[in-house]
């Protein structure tokens, strides 16, 4: 039976969108096992996805000797490793395990010293969506020549929480009526995306509670900090804010459990639409942040994005660039009003 380490040291979203990586593997390999080295924080996602079946943590392993991580990389018995995400150490330490086949992109010099397959990969300029680019590490693995359909990629996106909703937190959720949703909004990102703006995400707050629907608020601790007087400010119109109050395994199990979620290209939004629920991504045009390459991937998953391609004032003058925020708060509560609340049960 192969083991295949997948490297993927990187954010939440970022290893969400590895998933197919995985599942192709199963699909490739029938009967392998598969492994997900990543962060600590990430390890919650590798506990949900049905195709990893065991992950490494990549801060523990660090803290070993040099010696100790090696033996722990040779006790994976891993076949393969997969350096989807390019770790100068972990390249090395892979090398000196003796995994046998060592896949990295050509673009990395170190990769020349400690893979023994590189991959001819820019992820910049290409118009293949991030998923779609993570596959392609697969290609020394298998005979395929062509590029997997967005539509394929996206069915290997997949989680299922392993954690029950917090009971007071179920029954919240088990107040909503027929005819109303229960809709997350995210509005920060960690500085992971150009960010929709408080103003907007409060006025869609209080659109969203005059339609009917229902409102939660999730984010860091530290967030919960950042946005205390946002939230006393549309206290009013939300049901219930959650910042700083879920781990990861209760984020993941909460929003498997609402209607949807609203967000920047964050890790929530890319969890979410592998969690299958609705999913709707608010994007700026300019490359490569834009949805060709960053928009969720799911049954629900959807995205907006202001019309005017590869804005360079974005590029030019980050922080001062309208593009996002030239989305209107009555054209994302329009996208969420199409929205059906049936999809909670799984239907």
């Amino acid at each position: 039976m192969s083991t295949f380490l997948i490297s993927r040291t990187d954010a939440i979203g970022d290893v969400v969108l590895t998933l197919p990586v995985a599942g192709r593997l199963k699909q490739l390999f029938p009967g392998c096992r598969v492994i997900l080295l990543g962060r600590t924080y990430t390890q919650a996602v590798a506990a949900a996805c049905p195709w990893i079946d065991d992950f490494l943590n990549v801060d523990e392993l660090q803290q070993l000797p040099q010696a100790a991580q090696i033996a722990a990389l040779r006790n994976t018995e891993a076949t393969t490793i997969l350096h989807i995400f390019p770790n100068k150490v972990l390249a090395r330490l892979a090398r000196q395990a003796g995994i046998k086949v060592r896949i990295g992109t050509r673009s990395r010099w170190f990769h020349w010293v400690t893979c023994n397959h590189l991959v001819a990969l820019s992820r910049r300029h290409s118009p293949l969506h991030e998923a779609q680019l993570n596959l392609e590490l697969l290609r020394p693995l298998t005979a395929e020549t062509s590029v997997l359909l967005q539509a394929e990629v996206a069915r290997l996106v997949q989680l299922q929480p392993v954690e029950s909703v917090q009971s007071d937190l179920q029954e919240l959720l088990n107040q909503r009526q027929p005819d109303q949703l229960n809709v997350i909004l995210h509005p920060r990102s960690r500085g992971s995306a150009r960010e929709w703006g408080l103003v907007h995400f409060g006025t869609l707050a209080q659109l969203l509670h005059q339609a009917g629907h229902r409102v939660f608020i999730t984010g860091t601790a530290a967030e919960a900090e950042e946005l205390q007087e946002w939230l006393v400010e549309y206290q009013p119109y939300l049901t219930a804010n959650l910042t700083g109050r879920l781990s990861l395994p209760q984020l993941i199990a909460f929003i498997g459990a609402a209607d949807g979620l609203v967000a920047g290209s964050t890790g929530p939004l890319h969890l979410a639409a592998a969690l299958g629920r609705h999913a709707l991504g608010l994007y700026p045009p300019i490359r490569p942040m834009h949805p060709g390459r960053w928009a969720p991937l799911g049954p629900h998953a959807e995205y907006l994005v202001f019309d005017r391609p590869d804005c360079q004032d974005c590029r030019a003058q980050p922080a001062a660039c309208t593009c996002i925020k030239a989305l209107e708060p009555l054209q994302v509560l329009a996208s969420i009003g199409q929205w059906h609340p049936a999809v909670t049960d799984g239907t």
